[in-house]
């Protein structure tokens, strides 16, 4: 007698019925990887070329688009010359947004010193730009040079002899160690603003002291290290003597106890009108005047003294140690 035939598990009949379920869905999986490697392997303008319409759609949603440009830290930078660099403006696609190359082209523009710039996806684009501003011009080896507090070359980016006329009042300082030491004079001569608007460069001699030239061709010799003691007692005294409105060419403050002061040599007077007759006889019958002591009277230099009593010298030799 035959054995009746055992029932088929529930658990055989489900993977059974999944089988039937699962096979379409496998061809589907096997025919999508198969067109995706195919399509892979399409050179990569072809499928910039096929995804630019949905890009282009995309980018144009008006909820991706530049709302603002928002610009710190820039004072000696216009905002024009910024938004240029960035080449972005309110309106266009946010995503077309360079960051990196905005950030190249902002740090090389002069006077910046480094930049940061943030995309935000709301339609924000936040600049801040640190500068290093010029405190100076250094006129070293023939050439001008701007420079910083700290005496080091401002990163203008070739702007020199470009935007001269930007920095014309910026103090002028000459010669070797000129630019190491300058911050120091230019303090002290900001205290005294009567005696720093007749200062058109200060000269560096031997990298040990200062000549201030002034703008009536006057030099002023200041002391080896006590600059600031004697520019004090330059204004005081320019305040009480108008030392500064008389006609020097040289004022030597070197030494403590003595101020020399070198006058400009008065103007020759005009050569006189003689009448000239070429006859020797007609000539001889003119009078003519012997010179006398009376005729020539010899003026004395005139001299204003102060209270720091300045020695007035017209021949003294004027020279550094």
């Amino acid at each position: 007698m035959k054995r009746p035939a055992s029932r088929p598990s529930r658990t055989g009949l489900f993977l059974k019925r999944q089988k039937r379920l699962l096979r379409p869905v496998i061809g589907l999986v096997l025919l999508a990887g198969v067109g995706g490697v195919a399509y892979l392997a399409l050179p990569l303008p072809i499928i910039q070329q096929q995804i630019a319409p949905l890009r282009d759609k995309l980018l144009g949603t008006s909820a991706l688009r530049v709302t603002s440009i928002r610009i710190d830290g820039a004072n000696l930078t216009s905002d024009s010359a910024i938004r240029a660099a960035l080449n972005i403006a309110v309106g266009d696609p946010v995503l077309n947004f360079n960051v990196s190359h905005a950030r190249e082209m902002l740090t090389a523009m002069p006077f910046v010193d480094h930049v940061s710039v943030e995309r935000h996806l709301s339609g924000e684009i936040d600049v801040h730009i640190t500068e290093r501003p010029p405190y100076a011009v250094w006129q070293h080896q023939g050439h001008f040079i701007l420079i910083d507090r700290q005496g080091q070359k401002v990163p203008d980016q070739g702007t020199n002899d470009k935007d001269a006329t930007a920095f014309a009042k910026l103090p002028l300082v000459v010669g070797d160690g000129a630019n190491e030491n300058a911050a120091a004079l230019i303090d002290v001569l900001l205290q005294e603003p009567d005696v720093k608007s007749r200062v058109t460069a200060a000269v560096r001699v031997s990298d040990r002291r200062w000549n201030l030239s002034l703008k009536d061709g006057a030099t002023v010799l200041l002391p080896e290290g006590e600059e600031a003691p004697a520019i004090h007692r330059l204004a005081r005294l320019n305040a009480s003597t108008q030392l500064l409105d008389r006609p020097v060419v040289l004022i030597d403050m070197r030494l403590p106890d003595r101020l020399t002061i070198r006058e400009r040599p008065s103007e020759p007077p005009p050569p006189s009108t003689m009448p000239q007759v070429g006859d020797a006889a007609k000539n001889a019958a003119i009078p003519h005047a012997v010179p006398t002591g009376k005729d020539t009277p010899h003026t004395p230099p005139h001299h204003t003294p102060t209270k720091d009593t300045p020695r007035s010298s017209a021949t003294e030799e004027s020279r550094d140690e």
